[in-house]
């Protein structure tokens, strides 16, 4: 450790530490605009000026190593005249139009110019302007004459969203930050851009002119898109939310969010959104009371259980759902003695497991990874934050290999080599490097597979190193042969002692496996549900054509269901179903997600349900009374959560002894029927980010219309 005075302070810091670095450790703050803490120096505002005892002029704490010894003041007249001095600079060219600017009230040049600027200008001359440029539907550049030249936008693109979209094109006054050649921002991060600019150059476009920074409060919750299960900040403003923002933590999300964690709240204020209960009469839809629609669902399923048995009434869950509206999806169905509930809803192959399927290894420990391999994932698409830290692990020295089906994929990140092949071949692909691994450690191979050298660099990448994971794809997961898959992959992690494990799909996947909304007894599979053989099917936050593998086939076989009740937040499977029940989405009920390393995180509702909604896990326990379903007494979601996962604490990871990833290796199973695996693309992934009108505006959900024959 390097020993410093800091304001007759003194602070320890580890050696190649900058002098700002002993200013965060001590508390004190030194003014500063370019700098951030995730990203490289770029000692570009100098703002940061401060006094080093022997040096010359002011020196930048940003870019100003530590040595043993080293005294620094940041309170000094010497230090505060050149702060104040930067600032005159900085202000030179600002457009000083706080009043409208988007940014009022919570910029940073705002918040200093009220310690180091002047009263008054020197400068008489004209400012400059710099031109509007539209850069996609995200972000806004329509006020880059506030722009100070920082670069945070320019280095978060190169160093953690991984594509250099922006940059500063001339010199001096004529500098600007612009994309390259009229191109937009694509990046599925792009939004952290908005966060990191420390003036009202970059705003939020969805979000402009909609309301001011004091006028909302602000709330906690979780996202319920990915498996990461980043930290929000909602913010809310007469009970309408207004603006989504990362909350920061560390282990999990770090400082960033995904754009469809922070867009897709657009879906919340939809037009779309279902208020009341309703019922198809006569082919048409009629509005109806919260009693009538209840009593209706409740003759019905009564009847068809009377007439067809309790295992031909089957519930259909999303993986997005809460820990407690899944655990009481499952009681309820058992409790009417059925076992057909199932969250599998994209899975080509329904196995019973052992426990949950999860990450094998915390999220964090993926940011100094040493070797990865990546199988069955589009994983900067899929799951945008595990892939950013394993892009910093990359840029550390991380050697990263990935298999895939798809053609033509920007990894955003320094790959050693990508083997391609059709998903029915990738059990052939897993087995050749079973065979690398065991023909190099001189141990008998599980399978009778040639080498090559494709699969002997990937064995001995993971051969190599000493953190290593195997990553196991939403393509593995829903695959025809994913047990096999996993089997394989397993025996390779035993021998090259890597950790195996699925990225998951939802932001609760791995809860949904906790509480068991699977089939039990001879309950219907997802799969059996949605090739017609339910006589009535509840449809808990599903729309069978665009979250289930079957498409417009399912929507098809789920109409011939003599009862179909959709819960959702919108007017949604208008063809299929007979009873629409509006339930709350996450901003209107509290709930909880259990997250891809199996962290389990609770959230309240952060404004009032709109409309007659109801929050699902309510709708599920007065259903569950209706139909005498004694088990299900919980009065509060506090209460459903210590029934559903006893002895678990929000904030905490579940008990080890429920997460496994443990699977036998199973012989001759290519033999068995192929389905092409079925994934969604990252914004068709559930109803919410499907309803945002500026997600959907973007590149890639452009490009998954044209990929799935939808109109671009």
């Amino acid at each position: 450790m390097v020993e410093i005075e800091l304001d007759g302070k003194k602070v320890e810091v580890a050696p190649g530490s900058v002098v700002m670095h002993a200013a965060e450790k001590a508390g004190v703050y030194v003014p500063h605009f370019c700098y951030h803490k995730k990203l490289s120096i770029a000692a570009s505002c100098r703002m940061c000026l401060v006094e080093v005892e022997k040096a010359p002029k002011p020196m930048p704490a940003c870019a100003t190593p530590v040595t043993q010894g080293m005294v620094v003041r940041t309170r000094t007249d010497k230090a505060i005249k050149a702060q104040q001095s930067v600032m005159e600079f900085l202000l030179i060219n600002h457009p000083l139009d706080c009043p409208i600017c988007d940014q009022g009230g919570e910029c940073q040049l705002q918040d200093l110019a009220v310690g180091y600027g002047g009263t008054s200008s020197r400068y008489g001359e004209e400012k400059r302007v710099v031109a509007n440029k539209d850069v996609g539907p995200l972000i806004s550049m329509e006020e880059m004459s506030r722009c100070i030249h920082c670069t945070r936008c320019v280095r978060f693109g190169q160093e953690i969203a991984g594509e250099m979209e922006l940059g500063m094109s001339h010199r001096g006054e004529h500098a600007e930050i612009e994309t390259f050649i009229g191109k937009t921002i694509d990046s599925e991060l792009s939004g952290n851009m908005i966060d990191i600019c420390p003036v009202g150059a970059l705003t939020s476009k969805p979000f402009r002119y909609s309301a001011r920074t004091w006028e909302m409060s602000r709330r906690r919750s979780i996202s319920p898109h990915d498996s990461t299960g980043a930290n929000l900040v909602v913010q809310v403003k007469n009970h309408r939310v207004m603006r989504v923002l990362p909350y920061e933590n560390e282990a999990v999300n770090e400082c960033w969010i995904a754009d469809r964690d922070r867009f897709s709240y657009e879906a919340l204020n939809s037009t779309e959104r279902l208020t009341q209960p309703m019922l198809k009469q006569g082919g048409e839809w009629k509005t109806v009371d919260w009693q009538t629609a209840l009593e209706y669902v409740a003759n019905g399923i009564t009847d068809i259980k009377t007439e067809h048995g309790a295992n031909a009434i089957g519930l259909l869950a999303s993986p997005h759902s809460t820990v407690e509206e899944l655990y009481l999806a499952g009681a309820l169905m058992r409790g009417i003695g059925s076992g057909s509930v199932d969250y599998r809803l994209r899975h080509a192959e329904h196995v019973s497991v052992k426990g949950a399927r999860w990450l094998g290894r915390s999220i964090a420990s993926l940011s100094t990874v040493d070797r990865v391999w990546v199988v069955g994932s589009n994983l900067r698409k899929d799951h945008p934050l595990f892939a950013q830290r394993i892009r910093q692990a990359a840029k550390r020295g991380a050697k990263v290999h990935a298999l895939t089906h798809q053609a033509g994929i920007d990894w955003a990140l320094p790959l050693q080599g990508v083997i391609q092949a059709p998903a029915a071949e990738w059990l052939d692909v897993l087995s050749k490097v079973a065979s690398a691994v065991a023909a190099a450690k001189s141990v008998a191979s599980p399978v009778d597979a040639q080498t090559d050298d494709a699969s002997t660099a990937v064995a001995n990448m993971l051969l190599s190193g000493s953190d290593k994971a195997i990553l196991l794809g939403n393509a593995v997961a829903h695959h025809s042969h994913g047990a096999a898959l996993l089997g394989i992959a397993n025996w390779i992690g035993q021998q090259t002692g890597a950790t195996v494990g699925f990225l998951t799909e939802a932001a609760n996947t791995v809860g949904a496996q906790l509480v068991k909304a699977m089939p039990s007894d001879r309950g219907l599979n997802a799969r059996q549900m949605l090739d017609g053989s339910a006589k009535a099917l509840f449809l808990l936050n599903v729309e069978p054509g665009k979250d289930t593998a079957g498409g417009s086939d399912a929507v098809s076989a789920v109409a011939k269901a003599r009862m179909v009740v959709t819960l959702s937040p919108f007017r949604t499977n208008l063809d299929c179903s007979d009873v629409l029940l509006p339930i709350a989405p996450f901003t209107e009920t509290a709930g909880s997600f259990v997250n891809a390393e199996g962290l389990l995180q609770s959230f309240h509702a952060v404004v009032k349900p709109l409309g007659d909604t109801r929050p699902a896990w309510k709708v599920l326990r007065v259903l569950a009374n209706m139909l005498g379903v004694s088990t299900v007494t919980q009065e509060s979601v506090t209460d459903v959560l210590a029934a559903a996962l006893p002895g678990s604490a929000a904030g905490q990871i579940v008990s080890p002894n429920q997460l496994s990833n443990e699977q036998a290796i199973e012989v001759g199973a290519s033999k068995g029927e192929f389905v092409q695996p079925c994934t969604a693309a990252i914004y068709q992934l559930d109803g919410l980010v499907r309803r945002s009108p500026s997600l959907q505006m973007t590149a890639d959900a452009r490009a998954a219309s044209v990929a799935t024959g939808a109109a671009a």
